[in-house]
């Protein structure tokens, strides 16, 4: 079964400020304010919804096919896609712009001030899908605006099943436009914030739209995820994970765990228990692709946390 991966590709410029925002931001000025925080610490790592779940997938063995726009400056990301296998033919470079960026500094509280640059991504609307493609199953996760729009007309106009995936894209859209998007998909997976703003704009409960999909996915962190599928609710608990480092890029890396039960006609159970186990693996390492596991390792992992193989 061949997958597509619609979405963001991005480099995530990570830095530490060595103090406390608080100390520096004064309540009073607020509306005036003017600070400079000293950085020396910075990181500059692959990103991107798109990037993320692809990188996942070919840790599982799978071989993604990744839809995406990039900017003048993604010769570094050419050069990782090339070495892990990932084909470049639908990533598309649009010229004068940058690759999406993120911008996030953290103080030694964790809080956290971001900026995001979406460059290239306003313009994944220039690649288009069709029957030529020969996918059987895609994700389309947060990308352009109009780029998530009209994937999904495309590939509900093809028949392919897909996964609706919003993510922090979720605030683009309309009330109207996301029911445009369950209505079209096959899959809905969201995390608790998520859900609970998705129901607010849409007018909605999670569980009346579940009944309309082959499966809702609900993840809630620590406490586990729910599927809710066939009308029924399958509690899939969370994996102790080796070390908890950073969450960056957990979400998908479950959903590449999604993905790959999905290809492999897994059933729910199996296919959330591997979700989970794909986030626990990321969790215990900084940035979203620098977990590094054979495939032999994860088997051996979901064998050792459930008791039976994948």
């Amino acid at each position: 079964m061949r997958t597509l991966i619609c979405g963001s590709i991005a480099y995530d410029n990570i830095m530490v400020f060595r103090g406390r925002f608080r100390e520096h931001i004064l309540p009073e000025q607020i509306h005036i304010l003017n600070v400079a925080f000293l950085v020396p610490e910075l990181r500059r790592e692959f990103g991107g919804c798109a990037g993320n779940i692809a990188y996942n997938l070919k840790l599982l063995g799978s071989d993604p096919l990744v839809m995406g726009t990039v900017g003048d400056d993604s010769l570094l990301y050419f050069e990782r896609l090339e070495r892990l296998g990932i084909k470049l033919d639908f990533v598309r470079q649009v010229p004068n712009t940058l690759t999406a960026q993120a911008f996030i500094t953290t103080d030694l509280d964790a809080n956290q001030i971001t900026a995001f640059h979406p460059g290239a991504m306003n313009h994944s609307h220039q690649n288009n899908i069709t029957g030529e493609l020969d996918v059987d199953l895609a994700i389309i996760a947060p990308d352009g605006r109009e780029g998530m729009l009209q994937h999904a007309r495309e590939l509900a106009g093809l028949g392919v099943p897909f996964m609706f995936d919003p993510g922090q894209g979720l605030p683009m859209f309309s009330g109207e436009e996301l029911l445009a998007f369950v209505e079209q998909a096959s899959y809905v997976a969201v995390n608790d914030y998520e859900g609970r703003m998705l129901e607010e704009r849409t007018g909605r409960k999670l569980g009346d739209m579940a009944q309309k999909l082959k499966a809702l996915i609900l993840t809630r962190g620590a406490e586990g995820s729910i599927i809710y599928a066939n009308g029924q609710r399958i509690e899939i608990p969370c994996v102790k994970a080796a070390e908890v480092v950073d969450p960056t890029g957990c979400g998908d890396a479950y959903r590449a765990g999604l993905l790959y039960g999905l290809a492999a006609g897994f059933d729910w159970p199996k296919t959330g228990r591997l979700a989970a186990l794909m986030g626990s693996i990321k969790i215990a390492a900084r940035g979203g692709q620098n977990h590094s596991m054979s495939l032999d390792e994860i088997k051996n992992l979901f064998r050792r946390n459930f008791g039976s193989d994948i």
